[in-house]
């Protein structure tokens, strides 16, 4: 006999909402090797199209705060669509390339050999700064994170919670975007993977 899993009961009018915003796990690339600018661009396209590594599991505290829930919001990088698969086997994934990675471009700055963390550090300090070749720039990713606020909060307004599993620094904007919408955070939001901050509003 087939048994339906129920969905979790809609939010009263006077209960909190949360919403959840949990970055990926650590993807089966190499996350620290050393290299030029030149080798960093290609190191990018490369993490983009990562999966997860089999061998980064969920925290089990982190499974169980998603555990009732009956769908979980991604981007549509399949490291982040890993990640929702091994927190919530169980609920619908909706992917949706807004939720995507604030982009970053490589520096061309020669003769320097650094390791992956620090290019992307450099990258995304000059990428405030205005340097954004064919790529998003800050103000459009600022407004798309307003824009997976607004379905985020949505979905927190029906049901009482909402889930993202994406990326660390997208998920930064969209926590600002909260705060600034009234949202108390829990938690911080940190360059490790697995990481989660939860938003709560009364």
């Amino acid at each position: 006999m087939e048994i339906s899993q129920a969905r979790p009961a809609a939010r009263a009018a006077d209960a909190p909402m949360r919403v959840i915003l949990i970055r990926h796990g650590r993807p089966a690339i190499a996350t620290a090797p050393r290299t030029s600018h030149r080798e960093f661009r290609s190191y990018i396209d490369d993490y983009e199209a990562a999966g997860l590594d089999p061998e980064s599991m969920p925290p089990e505290e982190l499974q169980d705060l998603l555990g009732e829930l009956d769908a979980v919001y991604t981007s549509e990088r399949k490291r982040s669509v890993d990640s929702a698969k091994a927190l919530a086997p169980h609920a619908e994934l909706i992917a949706d390339p807004l939720f995507a990675e604030a982009p970053l471009a490589s520096p061309p700055i020669p003769l320097l050999r650094m390791k992956v963390p620090k290019w992307a550090v450099v990258a995304r300090i000059l990428w405030h700064a205005g340097y954004h070749p064919e790529i998003e720039n800050y103000r459009r990713a600022k407004h798309r994170a307003s824009q997976a606020a607004d379905i985020l909060t949505k979905r927190a307004r029906a049901d009482g919670v909402a889930a993202l599993v994406a990326h660390g620094y997208f998920n930064f904007l969209i926590g600002r975007e909260l705060r600034r919408r009234g949202f108390v955070k829990s938690g911080s939001h940190r360059a490790r993977f697995w990481n989660s901050v939860v938003y709560a509003k009364a």
